[in-house]
């Protein structure tokens, strides 16, 4: 019998799955194709002590940074943080666990955990703070050091269209970190912006086949603008 995977909120896609001290994996490359929704529906189910695996943190007032407002947040794994003054302000006063990761390298311990791959040896980050405490190897002369896979309890992603067998297409910058997150989460829920009976899109355009996807959400995105520039007339 089909497993019926859409859900009509972003709380109820969520439910049941929640608990403190979870690991959560979060797509987006800076607000692009981050699961807005989604987040603020974690962001109002009061768990706490979190640890998110994500590219950037979020800003003040949006994305990940909503959850850094509540102090739903006890650790970060990311890249990307240069854009959150709540998070620096918690960072530098100790409130906050961070583990920095090469923006390459955070892609890789993603795709590693979706592929059973418990680990793995790169250079990136050698002789820098990232290498501390991390073991390391010589291979054909060259020292490597060693990282580990990403493996999450939850997989929050935000793809443009999905059908209903939740399989995902991405459009541009959001693809470069939400095929990741999908795939090394326990559980995967997604949020679309267009959702389409099963049969619908083309297979060989698909990025996130349905089987890493467990639940999936219709919502409407609200696209915001990170940073602001604009010159005097």
């Amino acid at each position: 019998m089909a497993v019926n995977k859409v859900y009509s909120t972003c709380s109820s896609a969520l439910e049941g799955l929640l608990r403190d001290e979870l690991l959560v994996a979060v797509g987006g490359f800076g607000l692009c194709g981050i699961p807005e929704n989604l987040i603020i529906a974690l962001r109002d189910s009061g768990v706490r002590r979190l640890t998110i695996a994500s590219n950037n943190a979020g800003i003040d007032d949006w994305g990940l940074g909503l959850l850094l407002r509540t102090r739903q947040v006890r650790r970060m794994i990311s890249s990307y943080v240069g854009e959150n003054a709540e998070f620096e302000r918690q960072f530098m006063a100790g409130e906050l666990e961070v583990e920095f990761t090469p923006q390459g390298t955070l892609a890789e311990r993603l795709r590693a955990g979706g592929a059973g791959i418990p680990a793995f040896y790169t250079r990136t980050g050698l002789s820098t703070p990232v290498a501390d405490g991390k073991p390391h190897e010589v291979f054909d002369g060259e020292t490597f050091l060693l990282e580990r896979g990403i493996r999450a309890d939850l997989a929050l992603v935000k793809a443009w269209k999905g059908d209903h067998s939740g399989n995902l297409i991405f459009r541009k910058t959001a693809r470069n970190f939400n095929p990741m997150v999908a795939a090394c989460g326990k559980v995967c829920v997604a949020e679309v912006e267009q959702l389409v009976p099963t049969g619908e899109l083309d297979p060989d355009q698909i990025h996130t086949p349905g089987i890493f996807v467990d639940r999936i959400v219709q919502t409407i995105s609200e696209k915001r603008i990170e940073q602001r520039t604009t010159t005097a007339q």
